[in-house]
């Protein structure tokens, strides 16, 4: 069953799917500051599902700034101890280059695909 339903603000958009159970948030535009409280709501938001598996595509966006990072370090907190887990999918070399930097590629799993990313 799919699910999907949108939420937008100015400079980024979250679209949410379910793939076998498996949350896919696909992001669109920016993640700066002004967009981490909708986006921390998105990822946290489980609505009953144990373990929470999220996979979030990043294809779409074009920057994200520490806050991003920081958003995405309490998501996959959360989800781990949950039982659960966070994984990233199709970040652009720019994003990828961030999440490198930071070493939160070494923390949360990158893959290049969504399909990827959805694989046990």
């Amino acid at each position: 069953m799919t699910d999907t339903h949108g939420a937008a603000r100015p400079g980024l958009s979250i679209d949410h799917t379910t793939v076998d159970d498996i949350r896919v948030l696909t992001l669109r535009g920016e993640i700066d500051h002004t967009v981490k409280d909708e986006l921390t709501g998105a990822l946290l938001a489980y609505h009953g599902v144990t373990p929470p598996r999220t996979v979030v595509d990043l294809s779409g966006v074009t920057f994200m700034d520490s806050s991003g990072i920081n958003v995405l370090i309490i998501a996959h907190q959360s989800m781990s101890d949950a039982q659960g887990w966070l994984r990233i999918a199709g970040a652009q070399a720019s994003v990828l280059r961030v999440l490198e930097l930071v070493g939160l590629d070494q923390v949360i799993g990158c893959h290049p695909t969504v399909e990827q990313a959805l694989a046990p």
